[in-house]
C-alpha cells in the first residue's frame, strides 16, 4: 500500500551520551497499519539494541496517546495502532 502523502513526522530527541546530538526525524505514510515499521531507532541513534534497552529508552507524548511502540530488544520503532489523519489532525492542511 503506497500512499504518497506523508502526514506524520516523529522526532526522537535523545539526550544520551554518544547518541546523535540532533533530532532523528521519521515520516509515516497516511493510514499506516498497526505494526508498520517506522525506523530503526537504535541504529539511527548510533546505539546497539542492548544499549538502547540498558538506557531504558521510552516514548513520551504530550497528550499521552501512544501512537508508536518501541521494541527495546530490537531498537525498532513501529506504529502502535492504525493512524487516521482525520482523527489526528482534522481538516488541517499540514499534519505533524
Amino acid at each position: 500500500m503506497a500512499i504518497a502523502r506523508q502526514v506524520l513526522c516523529l522526532c526522537a530527541f535523545l539526550s544520551l551520551p554518544h547518541a546523535r546530538s540532533q533530532p532523528i526525524r521519521y515520516s509515516v505514510a497516511e493510514e499506516a497499519d498497526s505494526g508498520s515499521l517506522v525506523g530503526d531507532l537504535a541504529q539511527d541513534a548510533g546505539l546497539t539494541p542492548a544499549q538502547l534497552s540498558a538506557r531504558r529508552a521510552r516514548l513520551v507524548s504530550e497528550d499521552g496517546r501512544q501512537l508508536f511502540r518501541l521494541d527495546r530488544g530490537t531498537g525498532r520503532l513501529v506504529v502502535a495502532d492504525r493512524l487516521d489523519r482525520e482523527q489526528l489532525c482534522g481538516q488541517a492542511v499540514s499534519c505533524t
